[in-house]
């Protein structure tokens, strides 16, 4: 296999560097535990798993070369992520008491990843700028895919343990709201920066 170690560098870039799905994961790490959030990570490697999908196929391609598509897909992920991110800001503090709050589901991590768009400009890059098997696009397709699932799985689980580090934050009400507006903030400035043309 051509150019893994360059392959598994820009992944673990890609896939690393804080966005709406890494920091959505360390957000529910926090107020849920890893545990609780393993559900939503799983939601998160699977939508990624259909955005690879969609984006080796040419389909994503397809539908945002449709007239009009792109600004109605732009806009419905921009409304869906300052959502998210006044959930985020909004959320009360951890207490010990056990306070029925809604934990994010494994609908809601495919449903985030379909709709991030830095996930799409990754997986572009990824797929469109290396050959990891010669001769064979389905081989290397799947390839790709594979060593993508792993790193993806393999970073949102180190995120989650990051969110599960942060608890003790959650639990200081004047600390837990500056924590959940910095991650709002986070949120819809990675979001920015991944529609900046």
């Amino acid at each position: 296999m051509d150019g893994l170690l360059g392959f598994l560098a820009a992944a673990l870039a890609l896939a690393g560097s804080p966005g709406p799905n890494t920091l959505s994961l360390a957000a529910t790490g926090a107020a849920f535990g890893a545990r609780r959030g393993l559900g939503y990570l799983a939601g998160l490697v699977a939508g990624m798993v259909l955005v690879m999908g969609s984006t080796a196929t040419g389909v994503t391609g397809l539908l945002l070369a449709l007239p009009g598509a792109t600004p109605l897909v732009v806009a419905a992920a921009t409304a869906y992520f300052v959502y998210l991110a006044v959930r985020i800001a909004m959320a009360p503090p951890l207490t010990d008491a056990a306070e029925p709050r809604r934990q994010p589901t494994f609908a809601g991590g495919v449903f985030l990843s379909l709709v991030n768009p830095k996930g799409y400009a990754a997986m572009a890059a990824l797929f469109s700028g290396f050959v990891l098997v010669r001769g064979s696009l389905f081989a290397d397709v799947a390839t790709k895919t594979a060593v993508l699932t792993a790193v993806i799985a393999a970073v949102n689980l180190a995120w989650l343990f990051a969110g599960v580090a942060l608890t003790r934050v959650f639990r200081a009400p004047r600390l837990a709201r500056m924590v959940n507006v910095a991650f709002a903030v986070l949120l819809l400035v990675s979001v920015g920066l991944a529609l900046m043309p």
